[in-house]
């Protein structure tokens, strides 16, 4: 396959796309995309990954309302690939290997989060160069980030405590280890999730006794946990709210007062994070091994979505698009 180095915009484009035209139904169609300007990149991508965060919801229909939000869409913001063609103006150079967010590419198609294809184009400061050695692995840097996100903001004391032993909570836990800071507990519920602890201890609930915990971040996306968490705070403690919730949020006031409990919420990560933790990982401080348990080709896309949501075995499901 061919690709202009010259003359952007010449010729139309076009892109195998997961697309998601209603709520549980995934479809593998060729889109057109717009072809790059001076600023942007065509990137070939690789490898995308599925969450099981916001793209779950997406793919339920229990999505809140949000920026951009409505059906059909394509999906994926855990994108990796070659960039194929540069535009003068987009800081990057052809060749080079990028994580991308997602893109917004595909004209009334909308990209949300847009990255599950077998292209995009997309502005070039949108993506962050990587190291090809990572493979795969590159997928993981979104979540990499956004667990760096939420352990690094102003004021943040790293966790305690971590709700969760998924992809996400095993990142957070890896993270505060790699970052010099105490071993995390981390809970699990799930049987098909208590084993790979690294440097860390994964207990269930009821077999964990402290109540002084200065600092629980949850990963569960459980609506219905705050009530016990505050249970398990120290006086003054923070409940970090590092998930994605479909459900509205409520906890008994009372014990909350008594503890002087505080709650934050950790938001989408920056390109300042991935650069962090990609240092992290380029010098074997963070290692993104054992996280992705799943594969599937684009054209499985609707039985892999599937899997991704429905096997608690399954920590990362990875869509490879080098043979599209």
């Amino acid at each position: 396959m061919g690709f202009r180095k010259e003359g952007l915009g010449e010729a139309a484009l076009d892109a195998l796309a997961v697309i998601l035209d209603q709520p549980k139904h995934i479809a593998l169609q060729r889109l057109a995309i717009d072809a790059p300007g001076s600023g942007d990149v065509l990137v070939e991508i690789a490898w995308s990954g599925i969450s099981t965060g916001t793209e779950r919801l997406l793919w339920s229909g229990s999505m809140p309302s949000f920026p951009g939000m409505g059906y059909p869409l394509v999906p994926g913001y855990e994108s990796v690939g070659r960039v194929v063609e540069a535009g003068p103006e987009s800081g990057r150079s052809v060749g080079d290997w990028v994580f991308v967010p997602g893109a917004q590419c595909y004209g009334e198609i909308r990209g949300l989060f847009g990255g599950s294809a077998s292209r995009v184009t997309v502005p070039g400061a949108r993506v962050t160069p990587v190291d090809e050695t990572l493979g795969e692995q590159g997928v993981l840097l979104a979540l990499a980030a956004t667990a760096y996100h939420a352990i690094t903001a102003e004021g943040a004391k790293g966790p305690d405590l971590i709700i969760g032993h998924g992809a996400l909570g095993r990142l957070l836990a890896r993270i505060a280890v790699a970052r010099g800071g105490p071993a995390p507990t981390v809970w699990e519920i799930n049987a098909d999730r208590m084993e790979g602890a690294d440097g860390y201890t994964v207990l269930r609930p009821d077999d964990d006794p402290h109540r002084d915990y200065a600092s629980i971040y949850d990963v569960s996306g459980d609506s219905s946990l705050l009530d016990s968490l505050v249970g398990r705070l120290a006086k003054g403690g923070e409940i970090v709210l590092a998930g994605f919730y479909s459900d509205r949020l409520s906890f008994a006031f009372a014990p909350a007062f008594i503890k002087e409990a505080r709650l934050r919420i950790a938001a989408e990560f920056t390109p300042g994070d991935l650069s962090a933790v990609s240092q992290l990982v380029a010098r074997e401080a963070l290692s993104l091994e054992g996280l992705i348990t799943h594969h599937a080709e684009p054209e499985a896309a609707g039985a892999a979505y599937e899997t991704a949501f429905s096997q608690s075995g399954c920590l990362k499901m990875v869509l490879d698009w080098s043979a599209s």
